[in-house]
């Protein structure tokens, strides 16, 4: 298949790199010129704008920061609604599921081309092993249609519903995830205060009912040296006020959510907003990694 891709960021260049190895043709278009060059070594197409990218490729997948950065990519001067060729527009970007909604009647309206929207859970990690979660909001036909495509850098493909309905799972998601790291590093903290080496965790709670993926992920990032950014605290804090701003609207109570945003929000202030999200431990301990 052709396709295009917008956003070549921390899972933007991953996500291409799977669309090449699966043996698509890729065009691609960011912002700053660095990444796609990068990626035009390994057989991308660079394109100009992401209206000549929507010239060249009726498919479009998109995963930028926030939505504004949606709208200016989608509706701004030579942005992708200004191409006649569009036909699909995927969605990677996590962006409240109202405005979601706007965009992809705003997209049919002035366009004629069908939006899903279709987050992404797995992290970078995900993202280079071809193992992403998609859960995709919009017409159910159009998933089906793109769904092989999705399959290079996804182990999962979820149809959720009607527009938005992607959005709002992936809310859930950054509700359990972002409550969960948040009890982690409370765990951390208590054993290191109690003078027990805290690094021990992962494993002496493997198998019981505390363990999960994101322990045996995020202990030894809490406890050893500051890793690489994979997902950052600033992003995160993102997504959980998304989430409370659902809430609000709909009248869900989340006390558990609301205190964990607090706790993201005080690292953001202490200047760790674009440290890996397993710095959150820096709330809890300043020190982190000290030995018992």
């Amino acid at each position: 298949m052709k396709i295009g891709f917008c956003g070549l960021g921390r899972m933007g260049v991953p996500m291409v790199r799977c669309l090449l190895r699966a043996g698509h043709e890729v065009h691609v278009w960011n912002r700053s010129a660095g990444p796609a060059q990068a990626l035009a070594a390994e057989g991308a197409q660079v394109c100009a704008s992401p209206r000549a990218l929507a010239d060249a490729c009726p498919w479009v997948a998109l995963c930028v920061f926030d939505a504004a950065a949606v709208e200016a990519v989608v509706f701004g001067t030579d942005g992708l609604a200004a191409s006649r060729g569009l036909q699909v527009l995927i969605d990677h970007s996590s962006i409240p599921p109202g405005h979601t909604r706007a965009f992809a009647r705003r997209l049919a309206d002035t366009q004629g081309a069908q939006w899903l929207d279709a987050p992404v859970s797995g992290g970078t990690g995900g993202a280079a092993a071809g193992t992403l979660a998609v859960m995709v909001g919009g017409d159910a036909a159009v998933c089906e249609q793109v769904t092989p495509v999705l399959r290079a850098y996804a182990q999962r493909v979820t149809y959720m519903g009607p527009s938005g309905a992607g959005q709002v799972t992936k809310l859930c998601n950054q509700t359990i995830v972002a409550t969960t790291i948040a009890a982690i590093a409370e765990a951390v903290a208590l054993a290191q205060d109690a003078g027990v080496d805290a690094a021990r965790l992962a494993e002496a709670l493997a198998g019981g009912w505390a363990d999960s993926t994101l322990l045996q992920l995020f202990v030894p990032r809490m406890t050893q040296e500051p890793p690489a950014a994979q997902a950052t605290l600033d992003t995160m804090l993102k997504d959980l006020d998304t989430v409370a701003a659902l809430a609000r609207s709909q009248g869900t109570a989340i006390p558990v959510a609301a205190a964990a945003g607090q706790h993201y929000r005080l690292a953001s202030r202490q200047g760790h907003g674009a440290d890996d999200v397993s710095q959150l431990i820096r709330v809890f301990d300043p020190a982190p990694g000290r030995r018992a």
